[in-house]
């Protein structure tokens, strides 16, 4: 076999407009010692673009804290990232984006971003059990963020819900910058035997190299390509980039992956993502030290005429390279047979390093697997400048010089329908409103037992017939991260850590999907820097190791940037089934403030949407030990039974924490009362009721104690401070103050139908 002279023909013409830069094709001419050919430009710009090789990001995600005695599989090593629950079952977690494809073909994008995410899990040889998601997009008000909204939504509930994985929780977030960006983030979380994981590390030079599942397509070809530069006009002519997906497919493959898994057939395995073929491949042999024999003609094809690095890079879905001794290779084909799914042998492993790649007895490429991958050796690594933007201030809120004062006026003014006014307008904006129109068309039961799932804190599963379970969360908040990326990404792992937290489970690892704009841009560097060193150090602080995550730069359009959003998805274990927390509101249950209560207004959704944020915004203060010392309590008084039911403080502040309570558990005629001493609250703190009830904090908790417990709780929390704020009666009120009653149910409908209205128009 000889080298195609027609594929001598690469050039630097062809490397730029596959996304190289000249500085790269030169470095892989010098690292070649020859000029590639074209096949070899095309796995290289595969390969080296920002979607695979992490090449502006990977320097500083080495620095992210991952320490941990449970970690089973080290940050990068593997398709997930892999945490030991107990002597018998381990987690395997991810989370990823799809939003440059979700941008065009919403349905699609999300669905096949779901898809995605669940074979990065199976692949090691866990069953996903649970999936969630963080999503953004603009406003409701425009035509095509409604329709990109529902059609995402239809995406990732028709993949997930085929596939037969609960939806265990998520959030949806609505701001300008989102409008022709959308963020599409799925996250899957599967469950393990100890000791029965797979690899994804090829080994045995003479084994098999087997391609399984749906037959290769030119959909998604250079997908990695397009997912690494900004959206724009002339992206709609890449629609070809956007893969397609077959729920349905994706089942057989998942049952077929995990038979042959359990039954140690695969000496590795991993999934054709972005990338294709050629991304497999090439980590695969580069993470063990081999090389493999491709041949590209033996791939099945559902089109004729296929140039080979179409095969090397479509990213049609549903698709897995596996390793197997060939004694195990006929085992495996028939497995997979056997779930009518195409398997076929279509290379070997070689002790060379190097990727070959042949196609109908010619050679096209011929090219050191270790020079592809995320390594030393291989894409170029680059730490980008910084430029600190003038609205970052790195200051805390002083709550003594706000001037947001709609609430305490209206209160003041005894105008009870300008009071009601203003909790409506809160409660009814898509970002505080309920989210139950959307996650109800995610099945979320399905597979395992659910105790508590999407719209509320954090999700919380049985793990199969054990009597432990897994607490699962994913958030974002690009408007603190805009205001302080080191703090807002600090605020944001905090805001899992009590999500977590409040269902009583111990948190145990994190994932990330860090979504930015052009790294390029200096500005855009610095967020994406400074939120790398917050993330750490909130992890460091916890004690909790990130396993592994995703980076998603070029999340802007010509209309500028979206905010800077890490999301970050936590799990965590609760060992005793029985002490876990309840969701239960009773006549005379106490309501009340636990911890370190340091509110602040500027960066709230209070302040969005009362159109009153300022210029240079400064976040509430955070204290990281606090934030511990208060969570510590709060899980030990869920195990003690002296609480009913726990909420977090966050997005919306306090009242919107009170009646989230109540409207989750209302029955006829359920009511509240609030405790007179909110103005002793207020007198304090400085504050005043804008600050009190709509300010948003770290540290602190509503937790719902019945009266015949509250002597306990109150001795259980020591020094961390708890102030009563009112109880539950049978009164169907929300009574503020005297002259201040409003009907709960009408202020339920507003938030409950908010979504849905929008939907309508």
């Amino acid at each position: 076999m000889t080298m195609s002279m027609q594929e001598r023909e690469g050039s630097l013409e062809l490397a730029l407009n596959l996304g190289l830069f000249e500085n790269e094709y030169n470095l892989i001419i010098t690292k070649m010692g020859r000029t590639p050919t074209k096949t070899e430009i095309a796995m290289f710009s595969g390969m080296w673009s920002e979607h695979c090789s992490y090449k502006n990001s990977i320097n500083l995600l080495k620095t992210l804290y991952s320490e941990s005695d449970r970690l089973l599989a080290a940050p990068g090593e593997e398709n997930a990232g892999a945490l030991r629950l107990n002597e018998e079952y381990a987690v395997v977690f991810k989370v990823e984006s799809h939003n440059h494809p979700s941008a065009l073909e919403p349905y699609q994008g999300a669905a096949t971003g779901v898809g995605g995410i669940m074979r990065d899990v199976f692949t090691m040889g866990a069953r996903p059990v649970l999936s969630l998601n963080s999503l953004r997009f603009g406003n409701l008000d425009q035509k095509k963020n409604r329709w990109l909204f529902r059609e995402v939504v239809k995406g990732v509930g028709d993949y997930g819900n085929s596939l037969g994985i609960a939806c265990g929780g998520g959030e949806v977030f609505f701001h300008p910058s989102y409008s022709k960006n959308p963020l599409v983030n799925a996250m899957t979380v599967g469950i393990s035997r100890v000791g029965k994981m797979a690899s994804s590390r090829a080994s045995g030079p003479g084994n098999s190299v087997i391609y399984v599942g749906a037959k290769t397509g030119k959909d998604g070809i250079h997908g990695a390509s397009f997912a690494s530069k900004e959206i724009s006009d002339e992206s709609a002519a890449e629609r070809s980039a956007v893969q397609v997906g077959d729920p349905f497919m994706e089942k057989q493959l998942m049952e077929a992956t995990l038979e042959c898994i359990e039954k140690g057939l695969v000496v590795a395995i991993q999934d054709m993502g972005a990338a294709g073929l050629i991304s497999s491949s090439s980590e695969m042999s580069a993470s063990g030290g081999v090389g493999m024999n491709i041949y590209l003609d033996k791939i099945p094809a559902r089109e004729d005429n296929m140039e080979p690095f179409e095969f090397l890079l479509s990213e049609s879905q549903e698709r897995m390279l596996a390793i197997a001794v060939p004694e195990k290779t006929e085992e495996i084909i028939a497995t997979f047979r056997k779930w009518e799914l195409d398997a076929v042998v279509i290379g070997e492993v070689t002790d060379t390093g190097n990727l070959k790649i042949f196609h109908h007895n010619r050679l096209y490429a011929d090219v050191p697997a270790r020079y592809l991958t995320v390594n030393k050796d291989g894409a170029p690594r680059y730490t980008r400048e910084t430029r600190k933007p003038q609205s970052v201030s790195e200051e805390w809120e002083n709550p003594r010089q706000n001037g947001i004062k709609f609430f305490a006026e209206t209160l003041q003014s005894g105008k009870s329908e300008d009071v009601e006014g203003i909790l409506k307008k809160v409660l009814s904006h898509p970002n505080i409103a309920s989210k139950k129109f959307i996650y109800e068309q995610y099945d979320t039961d399905i597979g395992i037992h659910r105790y508590s799932g999407p719209g509320y804190n954090a999700g919380l599963y049985r793990i199969f017939d054990s009597g432990s379970s897994l607490a699962v969360s994913i958030d974002g908040n690009g408007t603190y991260v805009k205001a302080n990326p080191y703090y807002g990404t600090m605020h944001t792992v905090a805001e899992g850590y009590r999500n977590i937290s409040s269902t009583g489970a111990e948190p145990l690892g994190i994932t990330n999907c860090l979504n930015f704009a052009n790294p390029f841009k200096p500005e855009n560097y610095y967020y994406f820097e400074r939120s790398i060193r917050g993330m750490s150090q909130a992890a460091e602080t916890f004690r909790i190791p990130i396993t592994g995550g995703n980076v998603s730069f070029y999340n802007e359009s010509e209309d500028g940037p979206v905010l800077p959003t890490p999301a970050i998805g936590m799990v965590g274990y609760l060992e005793d089934n029985s002490k876990r927390a309840g969701i239960r509101v009773n006549k005379g249950s106490g309501f009340y403030l636990t911890g370190y209560f340091l509110p602040g207004l500027e960066a709230s959704q209070y302040a969005y949407i009362m159109d009153s944020v300022p210029a240079m915004v400064h976040l509430p203060e955070m204290d990281l030990e606090k934030e511990m010392a208060v969570a510590t309590v709060i899980r030990n008084a869920i195990r003690e039974a002296l609480v009913e039911t726990v909420m977090d403080l966050s997005a919306g502040g306090m009242m919107t924490a009170i009646l989230r309570i109540i409207f989750h558990e209302m029955n006829a005629g359920t009511g509240f009362v609030l405790s007179p001493d909110w103005n002793k609250i207020a007198e304090e703190q400085s504050i005043n009721a804008d600050m009190l009830f709509f300010g948003e904090t770290a540290h602190s908790y509503i937790t719902v104690v019945s009266p015949e417990k509250k002597e306990q709780f109150r001795e259980m929390c020591g020094n961390i401070p708890t102030l009563f704020l009112g109880e539950a009666d049978e009164s169907g009120i929300l009574n503020l103050q005297p002259g201040m009653e409003f009907s709960l149910e009408d202020l339920k409908s507003v938030w409950a139908s908010s979504i849905q209205s929008f939907l309508m128009v």
